[in-house]
């Protein structure tokens, strides 16, 4: 398996598939460690954790420079993922003991109280848009549980999944406790069947959930499942245009636009649809493209280049259909897979970049006539992971945050997944929940204890 340099080209590593065998082995060896994490106090669990995030602050810059290379992210964006990692490690050792108490049930029998135990071990099939922060999120939570953790990362990332491993292996946990597994896809199945693996847990594409959930259903095995989205950015008419389009240009073109929760459908209200565009697409033009490792790079790369050719697919049929393009892009010649921002108007329903995921620097706009119309067409999509209400509306924009198919929807605000909230999607967007005291209880047992 060869992993690419997106920014160049050209080649950085190869990597050979795990054999059967050497699977074999590390699910062996990884049950021998689960057994001994279980005995471990969460304090104990805790202070590893807090070992981890140290190793990770150490080594920040390295690490960053590790996931430019491998996914072509900016470095400024790289160094702030890796600064996420240390928290969501911080957090989970600092709660989830008080998270994880024994409960006596309102109402419940005098001697009836829920403990929470470990699964057992815990696949973990992560994706390359962030590469440590998707991993670390999972594995705090499921390892200050009591769990094991397998982590099958996307292959492109191969030396981010390793890195990973080798910090676990450095924080005093047991040894082999998280392992890396570099399978190709068709083989992750045999793994999710495997009666030592207890539950799986996904981020990706629709398509992966669809297939690992029937991979973890037929094995009768917890599944949590985390996909993708299509989220709405409604701007009302009586928003603040300089606060709403500058957030709009973060929210779209963060990560070059490769961002499962990040706005992708912009629904604007008429009145002031012409001036918000004009900003939004001022504001996309001062962000500098070129190569990631420079400070003053906001653009770099997508990850892959079969992924700039579906944007630009997405994008030409869109324009076919009658879409207007406001801001001008598309794939840039020369090495690397750079694909320059693209701003699309007058997008209706059954255009691509309206009803699929669009997964890259391109925003479309929807003119809406109120907000009737806006919620209307927010969820009018089979996704439901975020989104976003724009106005000096109080009450206005509470009521239709309270009316949008999301997991997250957030007022005059971006939608942001934080390690005090449960985090997870509605509809196609997969279910189950990360992150908060949620997601730390996707993966135990609540079992009743009747104890007199």
């Amino acid at each position: 398996m060869i992993s690419t340099n997106p920014a160049t080209g050209q080649e950085i590593a190869r990597y050979e598939w795990h054999t059967p065998a050497q699977v074999e082995d590390i699910l062996a060896v990884n049950q021998t460690a689960l057994r001994c994490w279980r005995n471990f106090r969460i304090p104990e669990r805790g202070a590893c954790l807090h070992k981890a995030a140290d190793i990770l602050t150490a080594r920040t810059t390295e690490l960053a420079g590790l996931i430019t290379r491998e996914m072509g992210k900016p470095a400024g964006e790289a160094l702030a993922e890796m600064k996420r990692c240390v928290n969501v490690c911080r957090f989970y050792a600092d709660h989830a003991e008080d998270m994880l108490r024994p409960e006596k049930p309102a109402g419940a029998p005098e001697d009836a109280s829920i403990v929470f135990d470990p699964l057992g071990a815990v696949l973990a099939i992560m994706p390359w848009n962030f590469p440590f922060w998707q991993v670390l999120r999972c594995a705090a939570p499921v390892l200050m549980a009591g769990n094991s953790f397998l982590l099958k990362h996307a292959p492109s990332v191969t030396g981010c999944a390793l890195a990973v491993e080798e910090i676990f292996s450095q924080c005093g946990m047991p040894a082999d406790l998280m392992r890396t597994l570099v399978l190709p896809d068709e083989r992750v199945a045999a793994v999710i069947e495997d009666r030592r693996v207890r539950a799986v847990s996904l981020t990706g594409s629709c398509r992966a959930g669809a297939a690992v959930a029937a991979a973890a259903g037929g094995a009768l095995k917890k599944a949590v499942l985390e996909l993708g989205g299509s989220d709405p950015f409604i701007v009302l008419a009586d928003a603040d245009l300089t606060l709403a389009a500058t957030s709009a240009v973060g929210a779209r073109f963060y990560n070059a636009g490769q961002t499962c929760v990040s706005a992708k459908r912009f629904l604007v209200a008429r009145p002031v649809v012409n001036e918000f565009i004009e900003r939004m697409a001022h504001g996309v033009s001062l962000l500098k493209m070129g190569d990631p490792t420079r400070p003053e790079v906001r653009i770099g790369p997508m990850a892959r280049d079969d992924l700039r050719r579906n944007l630009e697919r997405q994008v030409s049929e869109s324009v076919a259909m009658g879409a207007r393009v406001v801001l001008e892009g598309g794939p840039e010649p020369g090495p690397g897979f750079y694909f320059r921002p693209v701003i699309l108007a007058d997008v209706r329903p059954g255009m691509p970049v309206f009803e699929e995921e669009v997964f890259g620097p391109v925003a479309s706009v929807t003119t809406v006539q109120d907000a009737e119309e806006a919620l209307r067409l927010a969820n009018r999509t089979r996704f439901g992971l975020g989104a976003s209400v724009w106005s000096r509306n109080a009450a206005l924009a509470h009521k239709l945050a309270g009316l949008i198919e999301a997991g997250t929807v957030a007022v005059n605000a971006l939608v942001k997944s934080d390690p005090r909230l449960p985090f997870g999607g509605v509809k196609d967007s997969g279910f189950g929940r990360e992150l908060g005291r949620q997601g730390l209880l996707e993966f135990v047992n609540a079992k009743v204890l009747r104890l007199p």
